[in-house]
């Protein structure tokens, strides 16, 4: 894509969903029956103007033919379902976006099921919370399962690194078309994302904010966190902006709130 063309690229978003997750419900919902549960696995592409954004990116690849060599033991709780066609790269170039127009991956926080587009996009920033970089490397035992080194330690890579709720807000590209929002608790170093579009619609990403709507309305906790308090308080913390901005809440692996929004390649403009 030449420089003119990203320069007539409409701002869009577009949803997707890189497979699912089998698991257990206790897992996603705290002291829940450990019933079969199965999760969908969501990403964000932003096309814009000065640079199409991929937010997280599911799954690696690698999952869809060899989950237990690249995710290990972890498989064990959390069985990913997908297919080569489910990953990031495939998807994009099945809507016509070249990996080079990609400006920036953002990073929710780096667990196992939302890296899926580190180091795919040559020329891409890659953009988290430095507590979570950091955490990522050394996490405490019981977070360590959920960190696969390999998909986020790549030599090359071009990170920047917000700091906290000193950049609540953060404004990607100055037009108020993506934000960012400092929301831990799932992970020390999570971040949400408000997505202003042409339209004037807003779209509030919890992401693992808040896992489902159960979590959003304070039924339940998720089955799994780094902070109990801290996760209540991102909750609230949404919950807030949501209303100020008056903003459509997706949350971050509702089987039953997800099929509500459309999927790509179908778009919010």
């Amino acid at each position: 894509m030449t420089q003119s063309q990203q320069q007539g690229t409409p701002v869009r978003l577009y949803m997707f969903q890189c497979g699912s997750l089998k698991c257990k419900t206790n897992n996603i919902k705290m002291n829940a029956d450990p019933t079969p549960y199965e999760i969908p696995v969501p990403w964000y592409l932003i096309t814009h103007p000065k640079g199409n954004v991929v937010i997280d990116g599911g799954n690696a690849v690698e999952c869809a033919t060899d989950p237990e060599g690249h995710w290990g033991g972890i498989t064990e709780v959390y069985w990913p379902v997908m297919t080569p066609e489910q990953g990031v790269e495939a998807e994009l170039e099945r809507l016509g976006i070249s990996k080079d127009s990609v400006r920036y991956v953002l990073q929710s926080h780096l667990h196992l099921d939302h890296t899926g587009a580190v180091g795919r996009f040559p020329k891409a920033t890659h953009l988290v919370q430095r507590s979570e970089y950091e955490y990522a490397f050394t996490p405490d035992w019981f977070a360590a399962g959920g960190y696969i080194r390999k998909d986020f330690d790549k030599p090359g890579l071009k990170w920047q690194f917000l700091n906290g709720d000193a950049t609540d807000g953060y404004d990607l590209y100055g037009d108020g078309v993506i934000r960012l929002f400092f929301t831990p608790g799932h992970a020390p170093g999570h971040q949400s994302f408000l997505i202003t579009l042409p339209s004037g619609d807003k779209y509030l990403l919890a992401v693992d904010a808040a896992y489902t709507v159960d979590h959003w309305e304070e039924r339940a906790l998720p089955g799994f966190l780094a902070s109990t308090v801290d996760t209540v308080r991102s909750v609230q913390k949404l919950r807030a902006l949501a209303e100020h901005e008056e903003a459509h809440v997706v949350t971050g692996h509702d089987p039953d709130a997800w099929p509500s929004f459309k999927q790509a390649p179908e778009f919010y403009s």
